[in-house]
């Protein structure tokens, strides 16, 4: 039963996920969109010649290797190029097949002319990918990428940062990279904001990293998520877990860590362009940042978790009346962070440590400090609520119950004007009854009365008396 609702909660999970933020099924297809910054000072000198040469030859050497892969298609967007302080930009050459000449006739005759803008050639690329705003969710995408290559984005129009998470949101773009040339002065505020931004200081690495980048686009990582309590044994708990995309906060992969009839762990399968923030749903939720997984090789996930159980109960006295299965909240000790709710007689793991917990009766009591050991169950008991049998004349109109302890009043609820009888169940302990009879309004005419409930008994109480 505890498999199956674990089982449910995921299917919930990944349901709202769809619902919020549309799932991408990506096939055996990359798309990658180069966007080129031809802006004025593509002019400087780089290496062996001027930055716009060196890219041009590199570009054209890096498009022969990969004109025959029938899996890789490439459009061209150029930014700073079409007049003299101008700050526009064009796709020059669309994804379309065979199109390889297309970008290298394109790339030969760009002459850098205007001023940089990269967030505005950014914000545009989303609609160079076709089939983007396709209503069948069932729609098999290819893995967008984009590659921006600049040699600084200090004078840039925009903030890249804002324009790269708008991308990256639209839940199509797998990953944008920034390759920078020329000098590193020229990068002295951090781009990672915008995508995965990777210096180049020479030629020789400006063609590798071209390469690395297409090898990477087109393999997968598999991930061996290994979940182990504190004696570094597997868990055989299902327990949810999540991969986020760290730069975005978008869900990526949803699942169950699980294990097979051999006791191995089973392996997921992600996409290693990305880097991810994973979730695993414990209680609480124990977090891992900035995870990158290496395509083409098997990457180990450990993670350990050290977890108790814990059930409260009343203490078991038989009654003639039903008891109610109280709600429980549990928060993180001495905060007001709550982090789980549970029922009196429900039973739920959570992470070794200290908690407070406010059982929901009336009035509710509060446990503090309760704490939780690994591999450990802690029972809780609680007293059997009494039964208050209130009787009223009908003179009565209106009043209120009250704790007492130590001579100060707390309250606990009103009196329902409307009934004659009312049957409350309270917590064993001394209370109070201030009650006001119809249509008075002197303070002289406002009555107390002291009462005493008992764990599992009824006490009777006639306010005609």
């Amino acid at each position: 039963m505890r498999r199956l609702l674990v089982i449910l909660l995921v299917l919930v999970f990944v349901s709202k996920t769809v619902a919020q933020n549309r799932t991408t099924v990506f096939g055996d297809k990359t798309r990658v969109l180069i966007i080129l910054d031809c802006s004025h000072s593509m002019w400087d000198r780089w290496q062996s010649d001027a930055k716009i040469k060196v890219t041009q030859q590199v570009l054209l050497k890096f498009l022969d290797s990969v004109a025959n892969q029938p899996n890789i298609e490439v459009a061209l967007r150029v930014f700073g190029h079409l007049n003299k302080n101008s700050y526009g930009t064009r796709l020059e050459v669309p994804f379309e097949n065979d199109n390889n000449y297309k970008i290298q006739s394109k790339i030969k005759t760009l002459v850098p002319n205007g001023a940089c803008t990269a967030a505005s050639a950014l914000s545009s690329s989303l609609n160079d990918f076709p089939n983007l705003t396709g209503d069948s969710k069932e729609d098999i995408q290819p893995r967008n990428i984009i590659l921006i290559i600049t040699d600084g984005m200090d004078d840039c129009d925009g903030n890249i940062c804002d324009v790269a998470r708008q991308v990256q949101m639209s839940g199509v773009i797998v990953q944008t990279f920034i390759l920078g040339i020329g000098s590193k002065k020229d990068f002295q505020h951090s781009l990672d904001c915008a995508g995965k931004f990777t210096y180049v200081p020479n030629e020789e690495q400006y063609t590798e990293t071209l390469y690395n980048i297409f090898r990477m686009s087109e393999e997968e990582a598999q991930v061996v998520i290994s979940v182990n309590d504190e004696t570094d044994h597997l868990l055989e708990d299902e327990l949810p877990i999540a991969f986020y995309d760290t730069q975005t906060g978008v869900v990526k992969y949803a699942s169950l860590s699980s294990i097979d009839s051999r006791y191995t762990p089973d392996t997921l399968v992600v996409d290693p362009l990305v880097t991810y923030d994973v979730t695993l749903f414990t209680t609480p939720e124990i977090k891992l940042k900035n995870k990158q997984f290496k395509p083409g090789r098997v990457n180990r996930l450990n993670i350990t978790v050290e977890q108790g159980s814990l059930r409260l109960a009343t203490d078991g006295k038989r009654t003639n009346y039903q008891i109610p299965q109280y709600q429980v909240l549990v928060y993180r000790h001495n905060t007001n962070t709550l982090i789980n709710t549970q029922l009196i007689g429900e039973t739920h793991n959570y992470l070794s440590g200290n908690y407070d917990i406010e059982i929901l009766s009336s009035p509710p009591l509060r446990l503090d400090g309760v704490s939780i050991v690994g591999s450990s169950a802690t029972d809780l008991s609680i007293p059997t609520p009494g039964l208050a049998n209130i009787n009223k004349p009908k003179t009565i109109s209106s009043g209120s119950v009250f704790t007492l302890r130590d001579g100060v009043l707390t309250f606990v609820c009103d009196l329902n004007p409307n009934k004659i009888n009312e049957r409350i169940l309270l917590m064993p302990g001394e209370y109070m009854l201030v009650i006001k009879p119809q249509n008075s309004i002197k303070y002289c005419s406002v009555r107390t009365k002291r009462f005493q409930i008992e764990s599992g008994q009824t006490t009777n109480i006639n306010l005609g008396n």
